[in-house]
Formats: structure tokens, sequence, C-alpha cells
């Protein structure tokens, strides 16, 4: 299977798994706060680092493209995110790694900002 098959497939899965758990979490811990996406940062988070070693354990990188960018970036990109920022802190580059942090949640949310007015300028 190509990767990018792997990554389609592997994608439609896991985006299938973040709207359920999203559901779930809101069932269990109500509508006040946004739990589902919580959830799968944080659940995205720990698979990736769990999938790192165990596919580097049994050099089974091949699927990667499958489990990693598709599944779990289907789920959540944010478990993406998390393991560029501990590779950079791993590597000794922690500054590289807050600034890292810094940039990507500032810089996110401004461009959310940025979207909305642009949506709504053009929309009004």
């Amino acid at each position: 299977m190509t990767p990018l098959l792997q990554v389609a497939l592997g994608g439609a899965l896991g985006a299938s798994a973040r709207y359920l758990t999203g559901i779930a979490a809101t069932r269990l811990l109500g509508r006040g706060f946004p739990w589902g996406t919580l959830v799968v940062n944080i659940a995205g988070s720990f698979l990736m680092g769990v999938l790192v070693v165990i596919l580097l354990q049994f050099s089974a990188n091949r699927f990667a493209p499958f489990l990693m960018t598709g599944i779990l970036g289907g789920f959540t990109t944010f478990s993406a995110f998390s393991l560029d920022v501990v590779t950079l802190y791993e590597r000794g580059q922690g500054g590289l790694a807050i600034a890292y942090v810094l940039a990507s949640v500032t810089l996110s949310i401004g461009a959310l900002f940025a979207g909305l007015s642009l949506a709504r300028s053009i929309a009004t």
C-alpha cells in the first residue's frame, strides 16, 4: 500500500475516532469546556510517544504513515506538534522548543482571529 493511501485511510479512521471521542467527552463531562479537544490532544500526544518508541524498537517505520500521520494526524495534529517540541528539547535545543511553542500557539490563534475577521468582512 502506498504511503499516500496509508495516510488517507488512517486519516479517515483518526477523524472518525476524534468525532466519537468528542461526543463521548461531551456526554461524560458536559459542554462548558472543550473537553473533547483536550482529551484528543492529550491522548494523541500520549499515543504519539508510545508509537515513536514501538516503531523504532521493532524497525517498523513502514507503519508510520498509517499510524502517525494518518490515524493520529486525523485524530489530532497536536500530537505531531508535541513530538516536534520534545524532539527539539531532546536535541538540546530547549530555547528553540520554547520559541516553537510560543510561536505556534500565538501565531495560530492570531491566524484564527485574522481568518474570522477576513471572513466576517466579506460575509457582511
